[in-house]
């Protein structure tokens, strides 16, 4: 051992720091002799050597090797810590490197070093306190009383998520720093306690743009407290935040509530014509999120621009529920980018019972022959929606699509066709193409199709 010691040495009077590292790895390697006290203080030594004078990725591998080295490597490593003359990046691995040692010790070192330290390695000190859990929580709830150190210590206690540390957090949740506030009000949501819901609902009207969207990111993963506290009318002021990504949240949020009344309120946002075309998209996406027929019935609305209250002679209704004259009201000028979302979230229902509703509303879009739905980005995004959804009710809409004039349209309804049951639907196509009065452009799209096939 004492060998290895000295190829130790040498390698360090060289700074030939890889060789020192191969050469500590032999002295704590498994299955070898323990070594001495003096072999071990010598060795530590070499590593912090290598710790202070090596480049970045030295320093990376002699991190693995101190651990290994025992307790003696805590003192040394702490010195280092504390020195200000050092550079800032050994400190930065001497303090992730005590993280390996659980020992009391360690604690108030790297306590001291948020309390005292450039950013950097008040950060890595905290994330460091943070991965000790439980044993570190009385020393970061001290650190929360001094300005200082609390945003540092609020992320550390974060970090924990033990139910530990929710007094804490309690005590910061209306502090001057919005980055303790929002630090703390993500980790409180995490819990389930009667004294957080009222912190959250709080937090909404807060002046901090982040502050108020985790708030409302938060309360939108407790659709259990909508009876209680009436979530919908809680959130839907966020909807018209002077932020669009609250209002965006927001959108989310009330998607997440999966009821009647959050499709209501998202409709009523969707078909506003002040809503920004990015709100528009969040908010189809989250009514389809919502998973329920009334949510799907609004897309169609919002598609169509009316309700089955006013739908044509001819065009297409297919729902279940009669719309009320508010809901019923025109949409006008809706985009086109918004028209190919609503396609897209029809194809991405998964419930079985609406997967059949979203079909009969994708089929009955395209039998219709409404405006909205002719550019061809439209059309495609319906196929492939219809192709999502495997519904063989949507066979013949599909093979309608293999004489558009669009080429694009044309494949996206044979790769939609495919995946309604290829045995079938092929069959079906090789019977139709045989037909003397086939329209040439549908003979021709449906040859097309099966060469593909």
């Amino acid at each position: 051992m004492s060998n290895i010691v000295e190829q130790a040495q040498a390698a360090a009077d060289r700074q030939n720091w890889p060789l020192l590292v191969e050469c500590l790895q032999q002295v704590t390697a498994k299955g070898s002799q323990q070594p001495e006290q003096h072999i071990l203080e010598q060795a530590v030594s070499l590593a912090i050597a290598a710790l202070e004078l090596g480049d970045f990725q030295d320093r990376w591998e002699i991190a693995k090797v101190l651990p290994n080295l025992g307790n003696g490597a805590i003192a040394p490593l702490i010195a280092l810590l504390e020195d200000e003359d050092a550079d800032t990046e050994p400190r930065w691995f001497a303090a992730r490197i005590l993280g390996k040692f659980d020992r009391p010790e360690v604690i108030p070192a790297l306590v001291k070093l948020i309390e005292n330290s450039e950013e950097e390695l008040s950060q890595i000190a905290a994330e460091t306190l943070a991965n000790f859990g439980t044993t570190a929580i009385e020393s970061l709830a001290t650190l929360l009383q001094q300005e200082d150190s609390r945003q540092f210590a609020t992320a550390a206690l974060a970090q924990i998520r033990r139910p530990e540390i929710i007094a804490p957090l309690l005590s910061v949740v209306k502090d001057s720093q919005v980055a303790v506030r929002v630090a703390a009000i993500e980790a409180l949501s995490s819990f389930h306690d009667s004294r957080i819901p009222p912190i959250l609902v709080g937090a909404l009207t807060d002046v901090a743009t982040s502050v108020r969207k985790e708030a409302v990111r938060a309360l939108g993963v407790r659709a259990y407290l909508d009876a209680e506290l009436d979530l919908v009318k809680l959130l839907k002021p966020l909807l018209w935040d002077i932020r669009l990504e609250v209002c965006q949240e927001a959108a989310i949020a009330i998607g997440r509530l999966k009821t009647d009344a959050a499709a209501a309120a998202l409709f009523e946002l969707l078909r506003n014509p002040a809503t920004p075309l990015e709100l528009q998209i969040e908010t189809v996406r989250a009514l389809g999120w919502s998973e329920t027929a009334v949510a799907l019935e609004y897309l169609q609305t919002a598609l169509i621009g009316r309700s089955p209250f006013n739908v044509q002679p001819g065009e297409f209704t297919n729902s279940d529920r009669v719309l009320t004259t508010s809901e019923s009201l025109q949409i006008h000028n809706i985009n086109p980018a918004v028209c190919q979302e609503i396609a897209a979230v029809l194809g991405r229902v998964e419930k079985p019972e609406l997967k059949v509703k979203a079909a009969e509303i994708a089929i009955g879009l395209l039998e219709g022959n409404h405006p909205a739905v002719q550019p061809a980005k439209i059309k495609q995004s319906l196929a492939l929606a219809l192709g999502q959804l495997g519904d063989i009710r949507a066979l013949d809409v599909l093979i309608q699509l293999l004489a558009d004039g669009d080429n694009s349209v044309r494949l996206h309804g044979a790769a939609a066709l495919k995946r309604l049951g290829a045995a079938e639907v092929r069959q079906q196509l090789e019977s139709l193409v045989k037909q003397e009065s086939l329209e040439p452009r549908l003979k021709q799209g449906m040859a097309i199709a099966l060469q593909e096939w």
